[in-house]
């Protein structure tokens, strides 16, 4: 499988020849030891992706020579995670997983319940780190298209989004199945912390027009059910 490398190639075309910078220069040629000759594929993040040949791999630069270019729409309807935040890792493993699994957006939530509090100078290196996952992420996948990390939202703002996703809270004591779910417009999953939702800011959400959904008979963790609900989407959506 060819190593997939980040860099803005919007506009290009066949023939055209790119130069990696900076930290992804570093890993193609200092890492992985790429050389010329060998095959890479570079992806802008939004959608281009490129097939390519090394022509010089050099630790300040690595030219490559693009023969393929084509640009993947983005998927109709969305799938999002509004992930709420977690203590330990958790909330990072259901972003690395998310990004792999195909989720299309990713919203960080403040809910009551969240141990973690992202404040300040930590609530924006946090963010940074979350975004710096999704990249890795979505390397590791080759994804020509990364889902895009919002700021932090509370449950008011949350609640806002309404009006562009159709959110579906995920709750096990819910008496529909997401199976049940519509799928007609770009719909937001909503997953709550290790001490669940709060029944207020369940009735926030609901009264703003989510709906809730559980998956099976068994009550899953914070990092785990949004991963089940991407895939059973993607399922649904023919995506897989």
């Amino acid at each position: 499988m060819a190593h997939c490398y980040w860099l803005d190639i919007a506009g290009a075309s066949a023939g055209d020849v790119v130069t990696l910078t900076g930290e992804e220069a570093h890993h193609a040629a200092v890492v992985s030891r790429m050389r010329r000759g060998e095959r890479v594929l570079v992806s802008d993040g939004l959608g281009t992706l490129a097939e390519g040949v090394i022509d010089r791999a050099e630790r300040d630069g690595v030219d490559v020579v693009l023969q393929r270019v084509e640009v993947l729409p983005a998927p109709s309807p969305r799938i999002g995670l509004a992930q709420a935040l977690a203590k330990g890792d958790r909330a990072e493993l259901a972003v690395q997983a998310s990004t792999e699994l195909g989720v299309d957006a990713i919203v960080p939530w403040q809910a009551r319940r969240s141990v973690v509090q992202w404040k300040g100078e930590r609530g924006d290196k946090a963010l940074d780190r979350w975004r710096k996952v999704v990249r890795e992420a979505g390397k590791q996948a080759i994804r020509p298209r990364l889902p895009e990390v919002g700021g932090v939202v509370d449950t008011e703002g949350l609640a806002g989004l309404a009006d562009a996703w159709q959110l579906v809270v995920l709750d096990p004591t819910a008496a529909d199945s997401l199976a049940d779910v519509p799928l007609e417009r770009d719909v937001l999953l909503v997953v709550g912390p290790e001490g669940g939702v709060d029944p207020g800011e369940l009735e926030r959400l609901v009264a703003a027009g989510a709906v809730r959904a559980r998956m099976g008979d068994h009550v899953l963790r914070t990092s785990t059910a949004g991963l089940a609900a991407v895939a059973a989407l993607s399922l649904r959506l023919g995506r897989w």
